[in-house]
């Protein structure tokens, strides 16, 4: 992880995503801080992401205890962004633990992950702060419309986890006409699709050569391939 992270910046990633339940909070702050050592960066040109999990989500003191941990694992000194990774336990004090975090400086910006529109409408009529993030499963074929809808009515910034559809996308064929169209790979058009659908994309990979291939999507996919992915 401590590797990974460190060639993603190197490569020109400046987000990073973590959770609580991934256990390398602290090794993604290793990389960070070496990718900070050797001047490639500093730590205000990075956004860390971090996410608090179910266990942690009983009451406000669990979840304030657990956003203090996540950011003293990470040794960075605080979030850019922290969110309730699941829609169970009590995330109402959760949320309130976060909101608290957030107006003390912990944490620059606080949203949710997996909150489909039935969830996100009780933090909605109970929060003094708006989600500012969702992060959802988002890919080609999951275009997730209920979620996009209500992120656009509450101007909630969309997060697309698992852009390549948890590798379910690198070989198809309907896909690979269009990756052949533009001369890029699949994953390109991948990351590509969810930007150009107003997403952020995160992808995934451990491998160097990977990870400097999936930055490289400065291209545009044309309204018409667009709409024949859509169609996936």
């Amino acid at each position: 992880c401590e590797e990974s992270v460190y060639q993603a910046i190197k490569a020109g990633y400046r987000l990073i995503d973590t959770a609580a339940s991934y256990t390398n909070e602290d090794a993604v702050g290793a990389g960070v801080k070496r990718a900070i050592a050797e001047g490639i960066c500093t730590r205000e040109d990075l956004f860390i992401t971090s996410k608090m999990w179910v266990q942690d989500m009983q009451n406000y003191e669990m979840a304030k205890q657990a956003i203090d941990a996540s950011i003293e694992k990470s040794g960075l000194g605080y979030l850019d962004l922290y969110l309730l990774h699941q829609a169970m336990g009590d995330y109402f004090s959760a949320w309130r633990a976060m909101e608290d975090a957030y107006k003390e400086g912990k944490l620059k910006a606080i949203g949710v992950s997996n909150f489909a529109p039935e969830h996100m409408q009780p933090i909605l009529d109970n929060c003094k702060i708006v989600p500012m993030v969702d992060q959802v499963s988002f890919h080609i074929g999951n275009r997730q419309e209920a979620v996009v809808t209500m992120c656009k009515e509450h101007d909630i910034q969309l997060m697309a986890y698992s852009p390549l559809a948890t590798g379910g996308l690198v070989n198809d064929e309907y896909v690979a006409k269009i990756a052949e169209k533009y001369n890029a790979t699949i994953p390109q058009i991948c990351v590509r699709y969810c930007i150009q659908k107003g997403a952020i994309a995160i992808a995934k990979s451990t491998k160097e050569e990977r990870i400097i291939s999936n930055v490289q999507v400065d291209f545009e996919i044309s309204d018409e391939d667009m709409e024949y992915l859509d169609k996936k």
